[in-house]
């Protein structure tokens, strides 16, 4: 059983998914591999990803602040710097706000928004606050893909 909380997030819950970069192309792919699952008995969501099998990934723990009453996430990256956030879902996805801290081209701020497509696909948009204005970030259309692997290189 999960925190009531996480309920907007079922449907991505428990599964592997492939993302393709809007910026992709077949000479430089850019595919970013992301498993969500639930962690520490429901009261967490984990999630694991990975860009191009390892050269840059993360892990997020998403919870419910009850002081709050909010959704926050903690996110640690293999580049060395860390986030902390706010998830507020909506009917058809959601919407997230983090502070970064530790970045080293300057990001202090994300902000992006989920759309659960109705061909079950989600898609991730972002934005970057950099050098005192926000900026296009990335756009990932993400499809489920239960063999795909996180993968971190080793080092």
């Amino acid at each position: 059983m999960s925190h009531p909380a996480f309920t907007p997030l079922l449907p991505v819950l428990g599964k592997t998914w492939r993302g393709e970069f809007a910026s992709s192309t077949p000479e430089k792919p850019v595919v970013d591999i992301a498993r969500w699952e639930l962690a520490l008995n429901g009261q967490a969501v984990r999630i694991l990803h990975s860009i191009n099998d390892g050269e840059y990934g993360g892990e997020t723990l998403l919870v419910w602040d009850a002081a709050a009453q909010e959704l926050v996430y903690f996110y640690f990256t293999t580049a060395g710097f860390q986030t902390r956030g706010r998830l507020t879902a909506g009917p058809d996805g959601w919407t997230t706000v983090e502070g970064v801290t530790g970045n080293q081209s300057g990001i202090t701020e994300v902000r992006a928004v989920t759309e659960l497509l109705p061909d079950g696909d989600m898609r991730v948009r972002s934005e970057y606050f950099r050098n005192g204005e926000w900026v296009p970030g990335r756009e990932t259309l993400y499809r489920e893909a239960p063999g795909a692997q996180v993968k971190f290189k080793e080092g």
